[in-house]
This record gives structure tokens, C-alpha cells and sequence, in this order.
């Protein structure tokens, strides 16, 4: 007999700050059965970012509490373009482009849910296209346009908004709420679910789906959403200098994906890692315990970040992050340097100045201080030379002594870089091409 409602799923969301807006009688639903439960994933990219991430961890606790999840790639929904939070209308995509990307998607959810069919909340993926394909525009507006009015469309904030915006709202923008709310209606009556969840910016989509179950089937569905996670220093969550933080890591590597955890504020640090982590209350609280007694230590960042490293990549990239830092901002060796692939290395020294010279400069053997010169790692030969001289110039993480005076072929790592270091936190990599 299957375990059901292993735990208090809304009171553990509730602890975490991941409920909102909460729809009457959800709870006691959750608490009664195992329930159906579903959140959409827009695939307007090949890749979800870190602001997926939330949805993703919804899904997690609703299984690991004995729910059945259905992740909803929207390939229907991507191709008209949800106004909910938007300040102007985004381009639309393909057919092709949309079905690759919800190929990517489908790999990067079965990475966090379990789909195997054998168990009774086993994930499904759906896809609304399948639904929307074959429905005629004159069957839609006839059968499920009917029962939602323009009053009620228009009181949603998301439309008010853009109504009163510059460049107004076009027609298949104002429809979306209507197409969203039909996912809903053909999940309930085809695949038994009963509630979605989303972000606080979709409350107004979702519950027009469980009016129109409430007025098409005479059914009652469920709802609740979680904040939309921001950055105490008002900065946009997930955003860096870079763009998106990706959850694939060719868009993001391993290594900036830890950097950008690690990196987080004190405030931002307390409240992420009831979030983002899967780690107990009683974990959790010791650690906001030891970061209050010594925040220098950064005990909830680095634990954030070796969490959802190993979450999203695995064991071995957050290893290699913890190298990698060892190696920019510790007292890694000349031996770990060496250690790493070309792909690694230049994971680790992404934007850091890159330089290139001639292999015939390098085979030759180059100058130390022309070499520093020429590459404009110093303004000038006397300046480089005053450096070097003081033991102030590092080559492949060893100080470089007054009696070595050239580079050759032997000090490459790789067979084609030099990583040079002015003082403890100038890096600059030579390439030889």
C-alpha cells in the first residue's frame, strides 16, 4: 500500500516563505487525498534559469509530501506570450524553435522529479499544445469564452496594467488568461488535477482556470502561489552583469553558477536557503544560529551554494567550483593548476584579461619583462621590472624569482596558456596562438 501525505506540505511551504495568495480549502484538499497538482513552464528558451528554480522545488515538495506532479511545458501558451509581469509585448517564436526548446526543458525537469510510471504519483509532463492543436478558434470562443466576461478579465491586475500602458495590450495577449485557465479545465477533467501553483504574478491566470472548472465541469479546484523571489539590494534575482543564470552548463558553467550563491548578501542568504534548499528546519535553523555568532565566516552561503550545485549539477562540480576558488582566491599550487582540462581552465578564468602571442615569441623563449610589457599587463618595462624584481609577479600560481628572466614552451599550461598574476588578485592569461 502506497505511503500517502507524508507531511504537512502547506505548513512546510509556509515555514519556507514559499506561499502567498492561497485559495480557501486547498489545505484541508491537500490533507484528504493525494492530489494532482500542476505548474507551467515557459519555453521561450532552450534552457530554464534559476528563476525556475522555485516552481521546480513547489513540484519537489509536492511529491516528497505523496502528491502527483505535472510540470506544463506551455508550447501552446509560449507561442502567444504570457503579459502577466511584462511591461511590452516579447517576440514570438517558432513552431521549431519552441518544440527543440521543450525537448531541452523535458531533460532538465527529469533531472529533479521522479517519472517512474511504476509508482502512483509518478511525475507526468504535458504539453498544452497537444490540447490547443487540434481546437478551432470558433469552438473556443463559443465553448469556453462564454463563461469568463470581459469584466472579470479586465479587473486582473496583469491587464489593467498594460491597458493603461504606453503601448497598450493586443488582443492575443488579452486571451492568454483564457487559454491559461483552459490548461487547467482539460488537466481537470482529463488528468484528475485539482490544483496549480505559480508565481504571486499569475494569481490572476490561475484562478480564471478554476472559475472556468467551477462554471464548465460544476467542479472546485485549488490554487495557491509563492512570492516573487527579489534581491535586497534591489537588484534582479538571477540576473548578473552576464545576463540569466542558466540551469544548463554550457549557458552558465558549474563554477559561476556556485559563484553567484556564494555571492549572495547576509539577508538574501537567510532567506534563500529556506528556499532553494531541500535541507531540514532543524539543519537550517542551526545554521542561521552559527551565522548570527560569526556572519564573516559566510557558513549560509557556502552551504547554499554547495546545495544547489550539487542539485542542479552534481558532487563533481561543486568540487571542481571549490578548486576553482581555491585556485582565484585561495593558495592553490601550481600542481592543481596543472591539474585541470582546457575547459576547466578557462571556466575558472573567465573574465579575466586575455592576451595572445606568436608561438615563435614563446618557442624562442620571451622576455619576463617584455612579455609584461608587451601584453600592457604593465605600462611600461621599468615598472614591470620593479615588480618582478620584488617578488610581486606570480606565473602559474608560483612566485617567479629574480633569476628566472624568460618564459618558454615548458611553463604552458595546456601546451598554450600562461596565467600571470600581479600582486594577490591580478590575474591575466596569455593564450599562444
Amino acid at each position: 500500500m502506497f505511503k500517502l501525505l507524508t507531511m504537512d506540505l502547506i505548513g512546510e511551504l509556509n515555514w519556507r516563505g514559499l506561499i502567498q495568495d492561497i485559495m480557501p480549502g486547498t489545505e484541508e484538499q491537500l490533507k484528504k487525498e493525494m492530489t494532482s497538482a500542476y505548474i507551467g513552464f515557459d519555453p521561450t528558451a532552450d534552457s530554464l534559469h534559476i528563476g525556475s528554480l522555485v516552481p521546480i522545488l513547489l513540484l519537489v515538495h509536492l511529491q516528497k509530501a505523496g502528491h502527483k506532479p505535472f510540470a506544463l511545458v506551455g508550447g501552446a501558451t509560449g507561442m502567444v506570450g504570457d503579459p502577466s509581469g511584462k511591461s511590452e509585448e516579447r517576440n514570438l517564436l517558432s513552431e521549431e524553435v519552441l518544440l527543440y526548446n521543450q525537448a531541452c526543458v523535458k531533460i532538465q525537469l527529469e533531472k529533479f522529479l521522479d517519472f517512474d510510471s511504476a509508482k502512483p504519483n509518478a511525475a507526468e509532463m504535458v504539453n498544452n499544445y497537444d490540447w490547443f492543436k487540434s481546437l478551432s478558434f470558433l469552438h473556443f470562443i463559443r465553448d469556453v469564452g462564454k463563461h469568463i466576461t470581459v469584466n472579470y478579465m479586465m479587473a486582473k491586475d496583469s491587464v489593467k496594467k498594460r491597458l493603461e500602458s504606453e503601448n497598450g495590450m493586443s488582443f492575443t495577449e488579452f486571451t492568454y488568461q483564457l487559454v491559461q485557465g483552459y490548461d487547467f479545465y482539460w488537466l481537470y477533467q482529463n488528468k484528475n488535477c485539482k490544483l496549480q501553483m505559480g508565481g504571486s504574478d499569475q494569481w490572476g491566470n490561475i484562478v480564471t482556470g478554476t472559475e472556468l472548472i467551477r462554471k464548465k465541469a460544476s467542479g472546485e479546484a485549488f490554487a495557491f502561489t509563492c512570492p516573487l523571489i527579489t534581491k535586497t539590494d534591489g537588484g534582479k534575482f538571477g540576473k548578473t552583469e552576464k545576463g540569466n543564470i542558466w540551469l544548463d552548463a554550457k549557458k552558465t558553467s558549474p563554477y559561476q553558477f556556485y559563484q553567484f550563491w556564494l555571492n549572495a548578501s547576509d539577508e538574501d542568504a537567510k532567506k534563500w536557503i529556506k528556499i532553494f534548499t531541500l535541507l531540514p528546519k532543524e539543519e537550517i535553523e542551526k545554521l542561521l544560529a552559527e551565522h548570527e555568532v560569526a556572519p564573516h565566516t559566510r557558513v549560509l552561503q557556502k552551504k547554499l551554494a554547495e546545495e544547489l550545485t550539487v542539485f542542479v549539477h552534481s558532487k563533481a562540480d561543486y568540487d571542481f567550483a571549490i578548486k576553482a576558488s581555491d585556485i582565484l582566491f585561495g593558495n592553490a599550487t601550481t600542481e592543481v593548476l596543472s591539474s585541470l582540462t582546457e575547459d576547466q581552465l578557462l571556466q575558472v578564468m573567465e573574465g579575466v584579461p586575455t592576451f595572445e602571442i606568436n608561438q615563435s615569441q614563446i618557442s624562442q623563449g620571451y622576455d619576463l619583462v617584455s612579455l609584461l610589457a608587451d601584453t600592457g599587463i604593465f605600462p611600461s618595462k621599468g615598472e614591470a621590472r620593479k615588480m618582478w624584481q620584488a617578488g610581486g609577479i606570480s606565473l602559474n600560481k608560483t612566485k617567479i624569482s629574480a633569476d628566472k628572466s624568460s618564459v618558454n614552451s615548458n611553463d604552458l599550461l595546456q601546451g598554450k596558456y600562461l596565467l600571470l598574476q600581479k600582486g594577490k588578485k591580478n590575474y591575466y592569461l596569455v593564450k599562444i596562438v
